[in-house]
Formats: structure tokens, sequence, C-alpha cells
């Protein structure tokens, strides 16, 4: 398999960020990781192993990405306004920085990227395409958190309007801008969620997003696997293969 890893000085955070590249041909994966993880983690917990005969067959091509959750939904220190802000940076850094590295590595100069995550990474895979999708052909988002008055975040329901158009169940009720909607009706959107341990939460809001999705004539494929699927790598890589299949098998 064919990786590489890069890093650069990141103008719009202000810092060092670094991303590695698994494969040499195949439709671009922007990989967000789990809550504050780290670039290397798809590869360290597995994943990149699990579905190892899509990359190497040219079919996919994974960017996987640093986070900076710490500095923005997990930084407990700072008030809701300031973590948004911070999470604006980071969005600054995937559309103006990462996704021109992309296609100027894939040499497809206006690709649209799929984006890919479980747990924190789903949540972030759903709120970029969400947000951009001209520049997200869709999402497989895995078990995820896609409202942020959640205890996980250290917010209530009183603290949306500081982070509401980060918050996809909030704010996708309110998109009714045929710009968003026709791009959103021509995208790859899978959901998934295990109804198994560890998973109440996310199966909340993997309900909310389907009705909202039906309500405004979203075609999303919205799955709930067996009450027997946790919150956990096993599943994830069964999950991913299953998918990948269906889009590229």
């Amino acid at each position: 398999m064919h990786i590489e890893e890069h890093h650069w000085f990141s103008p719009n955070l202000n810092r060092d960020m670094a991303l590695k590249i698994y494969g040499h041909w195949g439709k671009p994966f922007m990989v967000f990781p789990c809550s504050c993880g780290r670039y290397f983690d798809y590869e360290g917990m597995g994943m990149i192993n699990a579905i190892d005969g899509f990359i190497n067959q040219g079919k996919i091509k994974m960017f996987c990405i640093d986070s900076i959750d710490a500095e923005s939904w997990y930084n407990f220190a700072l008030p809701p306004a300031d973590r948004n802000a911070r999470h604006q940076a980071y969005d600054r850094y995937v559309v103006q920085e990462v996704i021109p590295f992309i296609r100027d590595h894939c040499r497809l100069p206006n690709e649209r990227v799929m984006a890919n995550g479980c747990s924190m990474g789903a949540y972030h895979s759903v709120n970029f395409f969400l947000k951009h999708p001209d520049v997200f052909e869709g999402a497989i988002a895995l078990s995820g958190l896609y409202r942020l008055d959640r205890t996980e975040f250290g917010l209530s329901a009183a603290d949306i309007p500081d982070v509401y158009f980060n918050s996809p169940v909030n704010y996708l009720l309110g998109i009714n801008d045929p710009w968003y909607l026709d791009r959103y009706r021509h995208s790859k959107i899978i959901v998934c969620v295990g109804q198994g341990a560890w998973e109440e939460e996310a199966v909340a809001d993997t309900r909310s997003l389907d009705a909202i999705f039906r309500e405004k004539s979203i075609p999303a494929w919205v799955d709930f696997w067996g009450y027997d699927v946790n919150h956990d790598w096993p599943w994830w890589y069964k999950q991913m293969n299953y998918y990948l299949q269906r889009l590229y098998g």
C-alpha cells in the first residue's frame, strides 16, 4: 500500500497540522478521527487494514487528518462561543487548506470528497458535509452524536445559540435554501449506528437526523444495526466494508 505523511503550518489554526494518505488512486475520502484523536488513528486502530482491499484496488484513497477537538468542543475551560470560534478556524483549515491539497494530490481540480469517521469523526463528517455540500460529495458516518447540547460536550440547550451552526440536528431543521437542498439530494449520505452498548445517545441523534432528512425529501441511507452492535472498532470495520462494497464494490 502506498502511504505518505505530510505536515505544514496552518495559518488558519496558527499551529502545525499533519495528515496521512493511504492508497494510490480512487475516490478521495477525508477521514476525521474520534474525539481528540490523531491523524494516524485509523491506521493504529486497525481500520486501514480492515478496508485495505478497497485501497489496494484503487477504489478509494484515504486522507486521514488531525483533529483539534481538545481546543474546541472538548475544551471545557472555554465558553461555548469561544469553542465555536476555534472550530470555525478548523473549518477554514479543512476547506481552504486540506481540500485544495487533496484535489492537487489526486490531480482532480474540481473533485468533491467523501467525508468519513466514527464517533466524533461521524459528527465532523455530517457537519462538514451539510455545511459544504459543494466540497463534500457525501458522508459515511458511523455512531455519531449530531447535536451539541449533550453531556459529552458539557453543553446544554441554553448554549445552542452560541454553537447553533455547528449542531446539525438544530440547524438542518432551518435549512430551506434550494442551493443546499438540491446538493443534499444529489449526494451519497450514509449514517449508521448500532443499538448495543454505548450507542443510546447516538441512536437518538441518528433518529432525529433521519426524521429531518425525510421531512426535507433528502434521500439518505440511515441504517440501524442490531442490539448486539456496540460503539466499538470491530463493528465499525464491518460497517465500513459493508458500505464501501455497496458504493464501490
